[in-house]
């Protein structure tokens, strides 16, 4: 169940590749977190993407959007959901996301930044609640984590 938020310089990823880089980074997320292939525990899963404009990308203090697409993301995740190898499948599936969503007219080379930040357990409100790992478990479907669910 994360909340990922996505920055992506303007005017590089169409509607349509929009859409599969979002579709991407869900399935991502769903296969890292181990959330099954239902639609109702795949909501659980929010992308927002948000637009920069390029002169506002800056790496090294140089403006390189000319020959690199940089993309940011930042995931929030429940503690306890991803465990090492699940946190590196998690980063390379993401940045795979980017590279196959640029469209093919594009010739730059995807440069990818992922954070996964762990909220702590009872402090995410969801709908006005405090939720813990069991309610995320119960949500989502966590299939590594049934066990939780009373």
């Amino acid at each position: 169940m994360p909340n990922i938020l996505v920055k992506i310089p303007a005017n590089t990823f169409d509607g349509d590749a929009r859409a599969a880089l979002a579709r991407r980074i869900t399935e991502a997320a769903a296969q890292a977190e181990q959330i099954p292939d239902d639609p109702r525990r795949r909501a659980t899963t929010w992308v927002v993407m948000e637009d920069v404009p390029a002169a506002s990308w800056w790496c090294g203090g140089v403006d390189v959007t000319t020959q690199v697409v940089p993309c940011l993301a930042i995931a929030h995740v429940p503690a306890g959901v991803l465990d090492a190898d699940a946190r590196a499948r998690f980063v390379q599936q993401m940045h795979e996301a980017f590279a196959q969503a640029l469209p093919a007219a594009d010739a730059r080379r995807v440069v990818t930044s992922v954070m996964l930040h762990d909220v702590a357990d009872g402090t995410w409100g969801v709908n006005g609640a405090l939720w813990a790992l069991p309610d995320f478990s119960r949500a989502a479907g966590y299939a590594h984590l049934q066990h939780l669910v009373a």
